[in-house]
């Protein structure tokens, strides 16, 4: 049995395929893999012995460039709940049933917190049932808000890609000389690492968002009011940038008064919709022109703008995360430690999975100001190199080119 299985889970990015690409490129560096499988679907394809020969179809450095720079989870994703293996064994032996099929030694993981679960309970069961199988997770989430890695790939493509649009959305809102608020809604449900990328926007010297709200800090109406009163005072059109996890000082979410209150299969809650409050907010209480903008989906999947820095990280990660396989590494996680800012170095490591799984980091309270409406030196400092560089995407017809793997 000397054959590998990788899978993808969790909310898609645009660096998550360079991590792919990283562990075949590992694999035919090594010489020590005969075949690689990769799961449809994430855990859900290992279950059910839904995979694909990843060999056949990525054989060239033509599919490899391509499979690097396309966006999304180019072996599909999912959002599935591995239960405790003491309740309930069932998935854990048709995984096992899987491996032994396909003579696979070796399961590499990409994904997010949830995932990391999954290769925490995966390696666990595994370890104690005596099955000589090894485990592997590489980290993934534009979220940032992954435990004991400076920080994760997808954050740095996606902070690049808020970062551009607020200086964009700055140059559009500043044409006009009549009061205006525009709400920006940007991905974080605990963890505030996206939003505060709106800061990046003033690098270049242009004004980006002058209102900064982390869902960190507790949020309250009347001071919000307060603060887009003082900016309109100062100048006419202001932008304002938000994480859709923000929340009262009773844990409320603010999107709570037009979220279903629907949950996926973690229980976490379907939170979108804060701007559109706060629209509704200003207009009610201000009487200003006001608009809100939802940037959803298109912060994890603009490869076009996605960050060198952030694809060659991804890639590393996917090797280091073979290389710690190959040397019996099981249980663990690959993962970035910052060595300095300037200049930017970094090394990879690999830490315990347990302790990543189930753990949440999220911006410290000293990264934002005592006002809690914007972000400290030290937190653009921290961000700033992770959106270092431009990617050479090949084109055709005009569009990105992209790689299809089932």
């Amino acid at each position: 049995m000397n054959n590998l299985l990788v899978a993808q889970s969790g909310g898609p990015t645009a660096a998550i395929n360079a991590t792919l690409a990283g562990v075949l490129q590992g694999v035919r560096a090594s010489g020590k893999i005969d075949k690689v499988y990769g799961a449809k679907n994430g855990i859900e394809g290992a279950i059910k012995g839904n995979l694909i020969d990843l060999n056949d179809i990525v054989r060239d450095t033509k599919a490899m460039d391509t499979l690097t720079y396309t966006p999304s989870s180019a072996l599909g994703t999912c959002r599935y709940k591995m239960k405790d293996w003491r309740k309930d064994d069932e998935p854990y032996k048709k995984i096992i049933e899987t491996f032994y099929k396909y003579d696979i030694k070796y399961f590499i993981y990409i994904g997010g917190n949830d995932s990391m679960d999954t290769v925490d309970k995966l390696s666990e069961y595994c370890k104690l049932n005596g099955l000589d199988f090894i485990i592997m997770g590489a980290p993934k989430t534009i979220d940032n808000d992954l435990n004991l890695t400076d920080h994760s790939p997808g954050y740095g493509s996606a902070a690049k890609y808020i970062a551009t649009t607020i200086a964009e959305l700055a140059c559009d809102i500043g044409a006009y000389d009549i009061p205006a608020v525009t709400i920006v809604e940007i991905m974080g449900r605990n963890a505030g690492w996206l939003t505060a990328s709106a800061a990046l926007a003033r690098l270049n010297g242009g004004p980006g968002a002058d209102l900064i709200y982390l869902c960190e800090k507790d949020f309250d109406n009347a001071r919000f009011i307060n603060d887009v009163k003082e900016k309109l005072a100062v100048k006419p059109g202001i932008l304002v940038a938000i994480s859709e996890g923000i929340k009262d000082k009773d844990g409320n979410y603010v999107s709570d008064q037009v979220s279903s209150g629907a949950v996926d299969n973690f229980g976490h809650k379907y939170i979108a919709g804060a701007a559109r409050v706060l629209e509704n907010l200003v207009r009610n209480e201000i009487g200003c022109k006001v608009r809100s903008i939802e940037l959803n989906l298109m912060q994890r999947c603009a490869a076009h703008i996605a960050s060198e820095t952030d694809i060659i990280e991804s890639l590393m990660l996917g090797q280091k995360a073979l290389s710690c396989a190959l040397d019996g590494q099981t249980g663990r996680m690959a993962a970035i430690k910052r060595l300095s800012d300037e200049p930017y170095r970094v090394e990879f490591i690999s830490v315990p999975v347990n302790e990543v799984a189930n753990h949440e980091k999220t911006v410290p309270l000293n990264w934002i100001t005592p006002d809690g409406h914007d972000v400290t030196d030290e937190l653009i400092s921290y961000m700033k190199p992770l959106i270092q560089g431009e990617t050479n995407i090949k084109f055709a017809n005009g569009i990105p080119m992209q790689i299809k793997l089932y």
